[in-house]
């Protein structure tokens, strides 16, 4: 289903690679989508395959990016380059709006994800919280450690992971 949404992206249009680049990275990082909003350029150490993160309460961590979010964040830095328009006290920030040269806000980013996941055709109810739990679900099955998921969501209880990895 995330490939799904993911092709789903029109890559004709100027934003098009952008939000690749963030389903791309909800998905592979476990951000909540006020972290990805809040994400600044000098967080990312994408040639070392990571990022700092600031979660709630201001509380840092740092997460492995895949392979595949670098590739389709270093595609989207392209374009953003060429933005002309970046408004002071925004130029750092990793996701911005090309029409407005602010930073992303979380409603725009929960628009574009519901329009997305129509044109892919699912019926569930997906939000950015949905490509977190889906994160913490896959690596779980996938044969990771549940204290290294606590971590890279920045959890500080173990019982929150299990939640969202829908275990007990």
């Amino acid at each position: 289903e995330i490939d799904r949404i993911i092709a789903s992206v029109d890559m004709s249009k100027v934003e098009g690679q952008r939000n690749r680049a963030i389903i791309e990275t909800l998905y592979s990082c476990g951000l909540r989508v006020s972290e990805l909003c809040n994400l600044h350029m000098s967080d990312l150490y994408l040639e070392e395959g990571f990022m700092r993160v600031e979660g709630k309460g201001s509380k840092q961590r740092l997460v492995p990016v895949s392979p595949r979010a670098v590739n389709e964040l270093q595609t989207y830095f392209q374009q953003r380059m060429a933005m002309s328009n970046i408004k002071p006290g925004h130029e750092d920030y990793v996701f911005l709006s090309f029409r407005r040269g602010t930073k992303l806000s979380r409603i725009m980013v929960f628009h574009f994800i519901k329009e997305l996941v129509e044109l892919a055709g699912i019926q569930k109810t997906v939000s950015p919280h949905t490509f977190r739990h889906s994160f913490a679900t896959h690596l779980l099955e996938g044969g990771a450690n549940l204290r290294a998921i606590q971590m890279m969501l920045g959890h500080e209880s173990i019982g929150t992971t299990e939640i969202y990895t829908h275990i007990d």
